[in-house]
């Protein structure tokens, strides 16, 4: 099992969430960090996401954690990469979609703090699948 961290929780970190909550059971993703959005509504726009329709699972908030399909995800809002504690949550790789961070040399920012690792390929890797995913529905709706 791999744990993941999201560093940006707006249209690309929800759509990863989004990918291996329905389609990578390997995956699992422990951790979100995001300091623009309150909890409340990011686990609003996760349930309806205005691009790609209704999470078909169940989404809830917990006391700090955004909880998917029974599975708690603990939140942080830190500004700073080396602030979020992502060791503290056993994450394996950091999926940077903030935008923000888009050199190595930013990104390396993650490393700095618990973090021992991220990693892009991953993010391409479930975008590929969500790719299919949006296809195939929209081959389905037509």
């Amino acid at each position: 099992m791999v744990k993941i961290g999201i560093n940006g929780f707006g249209r690309i970190g929800r759509l990863v969430a989004r990918v291996a909550f329905l389609h990578h059971e390997d995956v699992e993703v422990v951790a979100v960090n995001d300091p623009f959005i309150d909890l409340t509504y990011m686990a609003y726009m996760f349930r309806h996401d205005s691009t790609h329709g209704k999470f078909p699972g169940e989404v809830s908030v917990d006391g700090d954690k955004l909880v998917i399909n029974g599975k708690g995800v603990f939140v942080h809002n830190c500004m700073n990469p080396a602030e979020i504690p992502w060791g503290s949550h056993g994450v394996d790789f950091v999926v940077e979609s903030t935008g923000v961070f888009t050199t190595l040399g930013k990104a390396e920012a993650h490393l700095t703090g618990e973090l021992r690792t991220w990693s892009y390929p991953l993010l391409q890797l479930m975008l590929q699948c969500s790719l299919w995913e949006l296809t195939r529905k929209r081959t389905v709706l037509k």
